[in-house]
């Protein structure tokens, strides 16, 4: 639940009174203090403070949580360092200068208390910023039998190949809630599309500029997670397929595609996975004999009389008898259907009443 911005403005308001309160407890308490000047360190305080929360204005509860890892990261690599003898080093060259100097003593302790304050500081900086820079899938690397997953609500990791992005289909069915979950592609799949699209050959070129472009539209909508995984520790030897599969089964993630071959493989591999391919021919609708349907007839058909329709899924319904009807959109009933290599052909009659139709 987001704050409003009159909650936040009362709650700098509280933070500053709050801060000049204490400013002025700590001058009427410090003679040596007056009373301006603890009004103003407190004035100061809380709007330094108030700057940074201003300046953290995008930044949420889980980048914060991240940071914080990250930052204790950073903390435990420099104590690991100040334990095995680094700051030992600053001593024995400030030693050898001159052992018998009066503020050698004071030299060497500031000394090493600056190594260990810009050593702590520093690599606490740097495992920060590199928490907030990786992504979920980057944390398994650091404990490997817990992945940094989304809640189970919303699903499971989805992996991407080259062809279901260069398809199209991804960001409507991602939009419509059909599909969710964090939609992962692989490093080598994003190379692929990049080759496609600086390929000599024309098609191979428009089919990797595309694919390029749905992945730009899947990036550029904030509500479908999109990440680019490294997918270190896959061989480069083996096959796209054979990365694509072994990439899933790391991530625990389902396997997107409109590849049949990779569809078997997946399948022999016992791999979670989705064909788009199969998934629209299992929501295709059955027609029966003697069902009517509302068609578009658009062409003329093999023979002199028939014309051709098709159903909003690409069904083709040939109409007897309908030759004169083109380019309008007539109510016809089903009289049979053939099943050929190329798929099912369904044949239609114009229904009138009176002439042996459902009217």
């Amino acid at each position: 639940m987001r704050s409003s911005p009159t909650s936040v403005t009362i709650a700098r308001l509280v933070y500053l009174v709050l801060c000049e309160l204490a400013g002025l407890a700590i001058a009427l308490s410090t003679p040596a203090i007056p009373t301006w000047a603890g009004l103003f360190g407190g004035l100061t305080v809380a709007g330094f403070f108030i700057m940074v929360e201003r300046l953290m204005k995008g930044f949420s509860l889980r980048g914060f949580s991240t940071a914080t890892f990250g930052l204790l990261v950073g903390l435990l690599c420099a104590f690991l360092l100040t334990r095995v003898g680094i700051s030992s080093l600053v001593e024995i060259a400030v030693s050898s200068l001159e052992d018998s100097a009066t503020d050698l003593k004071d030299l060497k302790q500031s000394l090493v208390l600056a190594t260990n304050v810009v050593l702590y500081a520093s690599l606490g900086f740097i495992g920060t910023v590199l928490a907030l820079r990786s992504s979920q899938e980057d944390f398994s690397f650091i404990i490997p039998y817990v992945r940094f997953r989304q809640d189970a609500a919303s699903g499971q990791p989805l992996l991407l190949d080259d062809d279901i992005i260069i398809d199209g289909r991804i960001p409507r069915l991602m939009a419509s809630g059909f599909l969710n979950g964090r939609l992962i592609v692989p490093r080598f799949v994003l190379d692929e599309l990049q080759n496609l699209a600086a390929s000599p050959s024309a098609g191979k070129r428009q089919r990797g500029q595309r694919g390029l472009e749905i992945l730009e539209e899947l990036q550029a909508n904030p509500a479908i997670p999109v990440s680019i995984h490294d997918a270190s520790g896959i061989a480069e030897s083996e096959s796209l397929h054979g990365r694509l599969v072994q990439t899933a089964k790391l991530l625990s993630a389902r396997l997107v595609t409109t590849d049949e071959n990779l569809t078997k493989v997946a399948h022999l591999q016992g791999v979670d996975m989705i064909n788009l391919n199969d998934l629209a021919e299992a929501l295709r609708p059955t027609l029966v004999v003697g069902e009517r349907v509302k068609l578009p007839l658009v062409r003329a058909g093999k023979d002199d009389h028939q014309a051709v329709g098709y159903m909003q899924d690409g069904t083709m319904i040939v109409v007897n008898h309908a030759i004169s009807k083109i380019g309008t959109t007539q109510d016809v009933v089903v009289i049979s259907m053939l099943q050929t290599s190329a798929g099912q052909m369904v044949f239609a009659e114009i229904n009138e009443p009176g002439k042996g139709g459902n009217g």
